[in-house]
Order: structure tokens, then sequence, then C-alpha cells
């Protein structure tokens, strides 16, 4: 048999001798790994919340909704500032998607926009902890009981943040995870989890993933094909394990960098005493990015500009029914946010090459 590749070299062997088994034993669709990467979940990440593994983040806030029971008519509140996969599966759902604004710190939702899009229609609150920093859950929490909602916490940037010291996709009612492979948990392939503490949601999960279908051949709902296949299970279950080392090295270059950028005129990311950021990304605030940007590509440096465009703003909303009402901190941002690289395979030398880049762009304006 050809000596299988895969694409991470800082995978361990481990992984790679997980992902052989699984070939061999020829069991690719769901079976035992997603339950071992499911408990392994369980006992290091979202204890008490049960974790239920399906095929990717996007599916996961779907089944999210639905288990919100969030229909057609329905409304829902949610971040301007995000991927369209928070809000896409809102509209498979019939329901209309309601744009809160960003606090300009911490580019999360801002609780004080949501409040004042709160009336009897909204039937849930969706929250992004943005780049791996929590959100403000506490107030978010607090206008949710008022309104006797939900609030659904999508954490796909944000694995191992905590609040409070409470893991986040365990702090709302139900919790959304992706295990996209650039994420700071991620497969070879797509991937994602809910999680919850509620047993009867939980199992509604299981056999929603799975052409409705809690035993094989009984098909008692509606349902879809939303599930982890074993490849990916048993990758996941390994790379778990290493997932606290990696979390701590983007912590370790982030430190690094605003140490480092503190006497340029970028705006480092928001920290709080509080919670603990992941650093899924590290995304700092620019005077003239796209120079800055240019400037970076000149030196080989690689960046990116995170949701350049507002998610209503994007052509495939533009017959959708969805409502804006003032989103102006979150589009003046769109021209100043820049993503530096952050990631645990990075040598400390880069780091400060990296910000050496961005110190001498504005020292020569």
């Amino acid at each position: 048999m050809k000596e299988i590749v895969l694409f991470y070299p800082h995978v361990p062997e481990s992984a790679r001798n997980a992902a052989r088994e699984v070939l061999n034993t020829r069991w690719i669709g769901q079976g035992p790994r997603v339950d071992e990467f499911e408990q392994v979940w369980f006992e290091k990440i979202s204890k008490p919340h049960r974790a239920i593994a399906v095929g990717s983040g996007t599916d996961a806030l779907h089944l999210a909704y639905i288990l919100a029971g969030i229909g057609p008519g329905d409304e829902v509140v949610t971040p301007v500032f995000t991927c369209t996969a928070t809000t896409t599966p809102l509209l498979y759902q019939g329901a209309k998607p309601i744009f809160a604004d960003i606090k300009p710190d911490s580019l999360n939702i801002d609780p004080k926009s949501v409040e004042s899009l709160m009336n009897e229609r909204i039937k849930a609150i969706v929250c992004v902890h943005y780049g791996g920093l929590p959100c403000d859950m506490d107030e978010l929490q607090a206008i949710a009981d008022k309104w006797d909602v939900p609030i659904i916490e999508d954490a796909a940037q944000a694995h191992q943040a905590e609040y409070k010291g409470a893991r986040v996709g365990g702090i709302g009612d139900i919790g959304c995870f992706s295990f996209y492979p650039h994420k700071n948990l991620g497969a070879y392939g797509d991937g994602g989890a809910v999680t919850t503490n509620d047993a009867d949601l939980a199992q509604l999960v299981r056999a929603l993933r799975y052409m409705g279908q809690r035993e094989k051949h009984k098909h008692e709902m509606l349902g879809f094909q939303e599930r982890l296949d074993e490849l990916q299970a048993a990758i996941l279950s390994v790379r778990l394990r290493h997932l606290a080392q990696w979390t701590a090295l983007r912590q370790r270059w982030a430190a690094l960098y605003d140490e480092l950028l503190a006497d340029t005129p970028v705006v480092t990311p928001a920290r709080r005493k509080d919670r603990t950021h992941v650093y899924y990304m590290y995304t700092i605030k620019a005077p003239d990015r796209d120079g800055l940007m240019a400037h970076l590509k000149s030196r080989g440096i690689g960046s990116q500009i995170i949701y350049p465009t507002a998610v209503p703003d994007q052509g495939a909303y533009a017959v959708t029914p969805c409502r804006v009402v003032s989103c102006e901190r979150a589009r003046s941002l769109t021209s100043q946010i820049l993503c530096l690289p952050v990631f645990p395979e990075l040598r400390e030398e880069e780091v400060r090459a990296v910000a050496a880049a961005v110190s001498d762009f504005y020292a020569t304006r």
C-alpha cells in the first residue's frame, strides 16, 4: 500500500496511524471513532455539555436553529460582522436575520445594539466569539432572560476560550463548533459539533444528523445527511490531545505582537481580564490598511482581510429577507482590519519579522 501523506507536517505519527487504521477497517461513515471523539470532546472541552459531531460548522448551526424551534417568519438577532455561514442556515429555515452592530474594540456583537432590536418576533440571539475572544455573555444573557429566548453560541473560532472560567459553547443554550482545517482544532476536511446539556436535544440532534433515524432504517422525522465521518473523527481525537499546547503557542505569539507593535499606530486585539482569548485570528486595525498589506506582501509576508463586506451587503442577500437597522461601526471598520499570521508553527524570529515590517511601513510614512 502506498504511503499515506497528510498535509499537516506538525501532526504526530499517531494521527497518521489513526488515518491508516480507519482506511484499513473500511468503516468510513459514522461509527465508533465518532463516538470516541464525542466522548473525548466532552471530557476535555464541553463537560457537562454533551457534544454531537456533525459534518461541518454550518451543519452545527443549521441543527441548532432547528433545536431552537426557529421556522418560517421567525426573526433571529445575529452580528453583522461574521461569516455568511452564521446566517445562511437561518434562511434554510425560512427565518429572517436581524443584524446587530459590533463593539469597535472586540469586534463582537454589541449587547446594546441587540437590546435595541428585541421585540416579540425575535426567537433567538446568536453570538459569534470573533477571533477567539468570548462575547459579553452576562449582558447578552440578561437580554435573553428578559425576552425568554435562547442564546446560540457560534464558537467556530473559539475552541477552549473561557468566559469567567466557563468554556464557550457551554455558556448559552446551544453551542456550535467548526473543525474546518484552519481552525484552532481542525480536521482534514469539514467537521463540526453541537453542544448541549439537554439530553433530549442531544438525542434529537443525533437523529437529525442521520436522516431522522434514532434506530437504523426507522426514519421518525425529516432529517439530513450531516454526519461526521470516521476518518475526520479519528484524526480529531488525536489532534485534540495537542490543542492546549497549540493554544498556548497562539497566545504566546499574540503577546509578542502586542509588545512589538505597542509603539506603532495600529490597534492590537482587545483583551479582557475576565476571559481567555485563543487567537484564531490576530486582527489589527491599521491606518492605510491596504498600503500596509501591500508592504507586507512585498516582504513575502501573508496577511488577510477578514469579512471585507458585511453579510447583508453581500449579493446573495440582495433579495433575502433581513433587517439592518444601524451597523455603521462594522461597516466603518471593514477598511481598517487586517489579520496578521498567528499559528502554532510560527517561530519567534518570524513574529519579530512581521512586527518589524509593520513598524517600518509606518516609520517611512
